[in-house]
């Protein structure tokens, strides 16, 4: 037996092991065999009944000797992505094999391991899970030859159809575990699952099912997990829970049916006595919910947020082992009721943006008052009540939750200092901290000593004073912004290395930036807008490596860019605008930062061109240089900014973003000028893009590769010296919401394509030398004419210079010719209706004379309206017959 098991082992796994003639164990997994080649020669260790070489990251082709270890019981080849498996018919050989693990290995040239698994007659577990496999399932192809003790399977996250079901063993007495999570399964729940009774754990998740659950399921007795999160399954939540009737409800332990289409009210679930775990959020349920529970149930966690759920929370006395409920995000009024307080063993509750009365967690505007000594009988691990009223005091009923890890009392109105006894509560491991948006004030601890554990804390927007405190050396997550801090010095000493995001912005912050920030060399997010700064930007900053954000907006920091940011190359946004920066713009800005995605300099004193590098940045949605000295052409290769022509998603807004619930959360925020005026983005900046080269001094035409940018919004080129026209194909950029061309010398007409500009809201053309008509098109007659004034020869609405051949032409009287004419059309209009009359009269009466005064046709025509009733009638009634069928036949 060699067991080398996790020993961070090097290397290459050499053949001396080949001495090892009776090894009959061997066990390399998770060691450090990256980039080393697969080990042919294992295959002569004939002796070998287990086998595990996982994890390791091998490389080059499989060695197809491992089939010569015809002993091999446990084989575990998993994690070698790099591994190439073409072939698995090797594996047929192992007739004693029981245990075949080759997860997370590519077996999509492996076509043949369905007939190889089958020839596994002793095979109890097999995991497939993410190996890339098709469905190439032969129509005839069962498991007849297979191995009869198959008790765990797993072939999740695949690209498996609903065409494995019929494989599967779904007659077998021995299947306990299947997991078919993320795949590409579709159409109904099959019965098939339903007759598997020995299965324990069911997981269907993330795949395409529909409908409801099967009523065979009801029949499942030994189900304890079943996974159906997240498919398309329709219909009403109380049929689907009838149809589990049965045996399951003694055997079900955990039901997860989030993210799927359900609707109808919930039912009373407690039936299912053994239940623990109940997730049905993010569905569709838009009824009611039980007024009060008829059995005590064992359920711990409880999930029904993200619904339409109405009415007012139930009575929860016999859910008395919830440690865990959500009900947030529904429709819920009225009072809440007071048996939650009898939850002893609560550790979360949520039931934040409802519209409840006397009690509430996060957004709901409520107002919470308890009595000065209320103490309440539950200890919480997580507690949020942002947005309520808690104010205007502390919250003494906090005093006892000792178990806190994580606190939210955002926004909630306290006016008040923190009470020294909240820095002291005892045995607490409190990870997380929000009292951000209040009115709190007084000065604050040193919390290097307090809150060990602590890891993110916001305190932003309150009046606290005094020099920044310091917090402990784990912490990863400081957010201090809208303070009135004064001591720029403690910067160096405020946390440990572990520090990843850092908000002091909007502060009192004044003189030179400290050179001190090389230990927090972890550092993603520094954002320090908005303070009084001066002198140079320091050297230091250059050390951090990690940095993705960097915002030094509004401070006075003068002379030029030090040379040591173009080692952050992972910045993705660089705030440097209303400053007193000068020189060139940098270059290597263009050649290092080429992850930018936000880039503003504007307000500072750059001279010179457009460095030709920065149309490497591809990857750029705002790029900001407006007001400086910058002279020189517009680059022509501005086509190169790929982000400006792809769609912009939501995953762009915030740089890697981390916070409360994900410690280290960041969002960017920076001034965007937005049709004319100043406004601050904070969680919609990832989805614009903007060129503004206003108020500098650029010459030359508007080249005409900036209208390649397609999903341009906003652009703005005013207050220089360009020329030439305005780009003909700028009806291009349909997505234009902003265009301000206004104060250059541009000439020319306007290209009837802008007319095309459907949501242009925003446009400045003024101050130009452009001449003749005014395209016509609703969008641009919609301006004011004072976004053409100064252009002395344009003509046409909205101005009030009239183009030449717009006077109105006088309409010519109407001569005898014509009132003869229209004489004549009259004349034949009276006679046309006249003789319509006469026709339908003469009809309508032909026919019903005739049946009122011949006996036989009478009877002949209500004979044909009798049975063509009869027809109808029929017709309809056997077809509603077979939909009743066919309905039936579906809810059985």
């Amino acid at each position: 037996m060699l067991d080398l098991h996790g020993l961070a082992v090097g290397g290459n796994i050499t053949d001396s092991l080949l001495e090892l003639q009776h090894l009959n164990y061997l066990d390399l997994s998770d060691n450090s065999f990256y980039g080393n080649p697969f080990p042919s020669f294992v295959g002569s260790l004939r002796k070998l009944r287990y086998l595990s070489l996982s994890n390791n990251g091998l490389i080059g082709r499989l060695s197809y000797q491992l089939g010569n270890l015809s002993s091999l019981q446990s084989l575990d080849l998993s994690y070698n992505f790099d591994v190439s498996f073409e072939s698995l018919d090797w594996l047929s050989r192992l007739s004693f094999l029981e245990h075949l693990h080759l997860t997370g290995n590519h077996l999509t040239q492996a076509s043949d391991w369905i007939q190889v698994v089958n020839k596994l007659p002793r095979l109890k577990d097999l995991q497939l899970s993410d190996c890339s496999l098709l469905s190439i399932v032969p129509p005839a192809l069962s498991f007849v030859n297979s191995s009869r003790s198959l008790a765990i399977l797993d072939l999740s996250f695949n690209h498996l159809s609903s065409s494995i079901v019929p494989w599967l063993p779904n007659s077998s007495d021995s299947l306990v575990d299947l997991d078919l999570s993320a795949n590409q399964l579709q159409g109904s729940i099959p019965d098939a699952f339903g007759k598997m009774t020995s299965l324990t754990n069911l997981h269907l998740a993330d795949n395409q099912l529909e409908g409801g659950i099967p009523r065979s399921f009801g029949g499942m007795c030994s189900l304890r997990e079943l996974d159906l999160s997240p498919n398309n399954l329709s219909g009403p939540l109380p049929r689907s829970i009838r149809n589990m009737h049965g045996c399951v409800e003694n055997s079900l332990k955990s039901l997860q049916l989030r993210d799927n289409q359900l609707h109808g009210s919930l039912p009373d679930f407690t039936r299912f006595s053994s239940v623990t775990e109940l997730d049905i959020s993010h569905n569709k349920l838009n009824g009611s919910l039980p007024k009060r529970f008829r059995q005590r149930s064992e359920l711990v966690s409880l999930n029904l947020s993200d619904n339409q759920l109405t009415g007012s929370l139930p009575d929860v006395t016999m859910l008395s082992s919830l440690r865990e409920f959500l009900i947030y995000n529904n429709r819920l009024d009225g009072n809440a009721s007071e048996s939650i307080g009898s939850l002893s063993q609560l550790e979360k509750l949520n039931v934040g943006r409802n519209s409840l009365q006397g009690i509430g967690l996060s957004h709901n505007s409520l107002v919470l008052k308890f009595t000065y000594d209320w103490a309440p009988p539950f200890l919480l691990n997580y507690l949020y009540l942002s947005s309520c009223n808690l104010g205007p005091h502390f919250p003494q009923w906090l005093r006892n939750q000792n178990n806190l890890w994580v606190l939210d009392i955002s926004g909630t109105r306290i006016s008040d200092t923190i009470p020294n006894w909240f820095w002291d509560l005892s045995n607490s491991s409190l990870t997380l901290l929000n009292f951000s948006h209040n009115n709190m004030r007084g000065m604050l601890p040193y919390l290097s000593s307090k809150y060990a554990e602590i890891v993110g804390v916001d305190l932003s927007s309150n009046q606290f004073e005094g020099p920044l405190p310091t917090f402990p050396l784990q912490t990863i997550a400081l957010d201090l912004s809208n303070y009135v801090f004064r001591a720029n010095c403690a910067i160096c000493k405020i946390a440990g290395p572990e520090l990843i995001s850092l908000d002091l912005s909007e502060n009192l912050l004044s003189g030179n930036l400290p050179n001190c920030l090389i230990p927090f060399d972890g550092l993603a997010f520094l954002d320090l807008a908005h303070n009084n700064f001066s002198g140079r930007i320091p050297r230091s900053l250059g050390s951090l490596s990690m940095l993705r954000t960097l915002n030094l907006r509004n401070h006075s920091f003068s002379r030029r860019l030090p040379l040591s940011l173009k080692k952050c190359t992972d910045l993705m946004f660089l705030d440097l605008s209303i400053n007193k920066l000068h020189g060139k713009i940098p270059a290597w800005m263009g050649e290092s930062l080429l992850s930018l995605k936000f880039l503003f300099l504007q307000s500072n004193e750059f001279h010179g061109s457009i460095p030709s590098h920065f149309c490497r940045l591809r990857h750029i949605k705002i790029l900001n240089l407006s007001l400086n000295n910058i002279s020189g052409i517009i680059p022509k290769c501005l086509n190169n900014y790929t982000a400006m022509i792809q769609k912009g998603e939501l995953t762009d807004i915030n740089s890697g973003k981390l916070g409360l619930g994900q410690p280290g959360q960041h969002v960017n925020k920076a001034w965007v000028e937005w049709k004319g005026r100043q406004y601050e983005y904070v969680r919609s900046l990832g989805l614009f893009r903007i060129i503004d080269f206003a108020g500098n001094k650029l010459t030359g035409e508007i080249p005409e590769e900036i209208t390649s940018l397609l999903q341009l919004v906003a652009m703005n080129l005013s207050g220089n010296n360009l020329t030439g026209g305005i780009p003909l194909k700028i009806g291009q950029l349909k997505q234009l919401e902003s265009l301000d061309l206004s104060g250059n010398q541009l000439s020319g007409v306007i290209p009837s394509s802008t007319a095309s500009l459907s949501f242009l809201s925003y446009l400045n053309l003024s101050y130009n030398n452009l001449s003749g008509k005014i395209p016509s098109g609703t969008q641009l007659q919609s301006f004011n004419a004072s976004a053409f004034a100064g252009n002395l020869a344009l003509c046409g609405l909205p101005v009030t210079h009239k183009c030449p051949g717009d006077e109105a032409t006088p309409r010519p009287l109407a001569n005898d010719d014509n009132q003869g004419n229209e004489t004549v059309v009259d004349e034949f209009r009276r006679w046309f209706y006249t003789a319509l009359g006469i026709g339908f009269g003469v009809f309508f009466w032909g026919v019903s004379g005739a049946l009122l005064l011949k006996r036989s046709w009478r009877h002949a025509y209500f004979r044909f309206l009798d049975e063509a009733w009869d027809w109808i009638y029929v017709k309809i009634a056997v077809q509603k017959a077979r939909l009743q069928h066919i309905y039936q036949r579906l809810l059985s």
